[in-house]
């Protein structure tokens, strides 16, 4: 079986919600003059699966996010919604330990009941470091249940995101804590903690680096020996922070890597912790 392109890190165009520098930020970088067309021709999950075939993407991640103080709202249930019936988009829930009382029973339901298949938080812009009490119950019951925890590291441009929250430092914690969930640093540590993040990956067997957000051809500039990771770096793009998923994706094949290395990152290792049935 050839290995498939996975982008681990799409959010949806809906939001419930929009934060006015998220939206804005979105409408600069595709150069948006019509916002409601936009938003119609990629709210319709049709049309996002035939984008996912221009740009030969074979499976994509799509993301909740309940971030409404930094970037907006975009609800479990719509992402579950935008995802039924498209076997090619895997939901991935949000918890923000803010707003539930019962965070564990709470990620239960929507993995058992509702369908989602991982789960994205978002620290800075939550506003809780990543190995507090607070959010312990949530990675017992996800290791529990099997599913990865994504978490965002590093810079962000949207106002209000705190930077403090994101060091991937506060990771050696929980994946000694839970070596049996699989853990993704989001972002890598953009900006300020490219080491960190490297280093703590190479040494949890159980964390993993997840280059969105990063210039793919500057890869190897942040991370020399990138090779010698092949087995824990993952690929997503952050559309719709970008324009064109293909010319990343591209990139990364232009890079001196070895082919299989290469395929690692685009495809293998995702599909490994998502269960797709991919060596």
């Amino acid at each position: 079986m050839s290995v498939p392109v996975i982008d681990f890190h799409i959010h949806p165009i809906y939001y419930e919600s929009y934060c006015p520098s998220a939206e804005e930020f979105i409408k600069k970088i595709h150069g948006v003059e019509d916002w409601p067309a936009f938003l119609k021709k990629y709210e319709d999950p049709a049309e996002f699966a035939r984008y996912l075939d221009d740009n030969g993407v074979d499976y994509a991640v799509i993301l909740a996010e309940l971030s409404p103080v930094t970037t907006g709202i975009c609800t479990n249930e719509y992402v579950i919604d935008f995802c039924r019936g498209q076997d090619r988009m895997i939901p991935f829930a949000c918890i923000n330990p803010y707003l539930v009382n019962d965070a564990g029973r709470e990620l239960e339901r929507l993995v058992k009941e509702m369908g989602f298949r991982g789960l994205k938080m978002y620290p800075t812009y939550n506003y809780f470091y990543p190995n507090e009490p607070l959010v312990y119950p949530i990675y017992a019951k996800a290791e529990e249940l099997g599913i990865p925890v994504m978490l965002h590291t590093g810079s962000s441009v949207f106002k209000g995101a705190r930077l403090k929250y994101g060091n991937p430092l506060f990771f050696d914690d929980v994946a000694t804590d839970f070596p049996n969930l699989n853990l993704l640093m989001t972002h890598s540590g953009r900006g300020l903690w490219y080491n960190e993040a490297y280093f703590l990956s190479r040494l949890h067997k159980n964390l993993y680096m997840e280059i969105t957000g990063l210039p793919p051809q500057k890869l190897l500039e942040y991370f020399p020996e990138l090779e010698r990771n092949a087995d824990k770096v993952i690929f997503g793009s952050d559309w719709p922070a970008v324009t064109s998923i293909k010319t990343n994706i591209e990139a990364i094949r232009r890079l001196p890597l070895k082919e299989e290395t290469k395929e690692k990152i685009l495809g293998g290792n995702a599909a490994r912790l998502l269960g797709l049935g991919v060596k």
